[in-house]
């Protein structure tokens, strides 16, 4: 049988310290037992995240109790990254062993919470494997999803996240603004520069600017954009006066940082074509409409869930002849990773129920792609609030940016 460790206080482990009794509280309210972590090679971010663990090579559980103290079932020759574990530890070497930890542990509860998510509706949220479901299942408990609990406790954004997303939206902002002028300027003076140059400018700007870290952008003239994930091939197409150009980029201040991320739309010329205008206006109104229902819900005091979000955008294009060219969700999750592990803005590639619960952050980019004519999209952040959601950046595009390319 395996060893029962009662570990001595140690140091470390501090995101669970320091979130234990919120975590107890709701796990209560939601009617659950516990909460059970598993880990194997670094698949669930959420454990390792809450955890601050590393890779290990065995697995790994923690189950964190609605009442009690948490516990680790820990493998016997991976025992020296918990050394700092202040709780109790069970130990295992076969799998045997394994089984009978985990009945011992887990035969009193009734429902323990894992990353799950039935019929993977949520596909973020499916992190643990079926085989592991079925073993705790074995052991007694009703295996129900975490994804609530990933959101209050691994994706809310601090004090400092907000203010950090903050600057960095505004550095987005004005590169963006920027890159436009660069690009005209180098045009109209014979200058050739392709998608991938353009690209390589902003990256050059965001890390003399302070926002290097995990930064990316995707820059293509209207017809490549229509590919939402275009990445061109060598240097791709080289931009010429008329086109229009989308400018989709993302950057953090530090490694631990959270991420901004924004899409622009400008036209390399003085009069924006009326085809570009129909579908722009389209693409705004669906992203305008989407802040104006988080607003108004927010004020009614009704809780607002993802899908919700999403179909009120999808509503506004598709009432205007673009349904079938709006072929993504409208937003997802921001935190650490520029598609975080919070609630999605989405009801179209999945089914999101969970909440948008004050602390989370995410995307709301609405986009329009009719393959070999145009793509146009916008995208802005939004940060729910104790005060209700907080758009950024400070300003937010109304229309399609012009820069006359022309050679003067």
């Amino acid at each position: 049988m395996s060893d029962v460790v009662v570990a001595e206080a140690g140091v470390g482990f501090g995101r669970l310290r320091a979130q234990l009794d919120e975590i107890r509280v709701a796990l209560r309210e939601l009617g659950l037992d516990g909460w059970l972590l598993y880990d194997l090679r670094a698949r669930n971010p959420i454990a390792g995240g809450l955890l601050e663990m590393r890779t290990l090579t065995r697995r790994y559980f923690v189950l964190v109790r609605a009442e009690g103290d948490p516990v680790l079932i820990e493998h016997a020759i991976e025992t020296g990254p918990w050394a700092g574990w202040p709780w109790r530890r069970r130990r295992y070497s076969a799998w045997r062993e394994l089984d009978a930890v985990l009945r011992e542990e887990l035969g009193g509860l009734r429902r323990v919470a894992m990353e799950v998510s039935p019929g993977d509706a949520v596909p973020v949220v499916d992190l643990v494997p079926a085989g592991v479901v079925e073993l705790i299942r074995k052991a007694g408990p009703e295996v129900v999803s975490s994804g609530d609990l990933m959101t209050r406790f691994y994706s809310r954004w601090s004090a400092e996240d907000l203010a950090s997303h903050r600057r960095a939206a505004e550095v987005l902002r004005e590169v963006a603004y920027d890159a436009f002028r660069y690009l005209a300027g180098a045009i109209a003076v014979g200058e050739r520069v392709t998608e991938a140059g353009l690209r390589d400018w902003v990256l050059a700007e965001l890390a003399a600017r302070g926002c290097g870290a995990g930064a990316d952008c995707h820059a293509a003239n209207g017809v490549n954009a229509a590919d939402p994930h275009y990445c061109p091939v060598g240097g791709g197409a080289t931009f010429r006066a008329g086109d229009l150009v989308l400018l989709d980029l993302w950057a953090k201040e530090r490694d631990d940082s959270v991420y901004a991320d924004q899409t622009w739309m400008a036209y390399l010329g003085v009069e924006v074509p009326a085809r570009v205008n129909e579908v722009w206006t389209a693409v705004r109104d669906a992203r305008d409409a989407a802040v104006e229902f988080l607003r108004r819900r927010w004020k009614e005091g009704r809780p607002i869930q993802g899908y919700e979000v999403d179909d009120v955008a999808r509503q506004v294009i598709a009432e205007r002849g673009f349904g079938a060219a709006f072929i993504h969700r409208t937003g997802h999750s921001i935190d650490t990773s520029t598609h975080g592990m919070g609630p999605n803005i989405d009801n179209f590639e999945t089914h999101e129920v969970r909440t948008l619960i004050p602390g989370v952050g995410f995307s709301i980019e609405p986009g329009i792609y009719i393959p070999g004519e145009i793509g146009v999209r916008s995208e802005i952040n939004v940060y729910i609030g104790e005060d209700g959601p907080e758009v950024t950046p400070s300003e937010i595009q109304r229309d399609v940016l012009t820069f006359p390319a022309d050679r003067g």
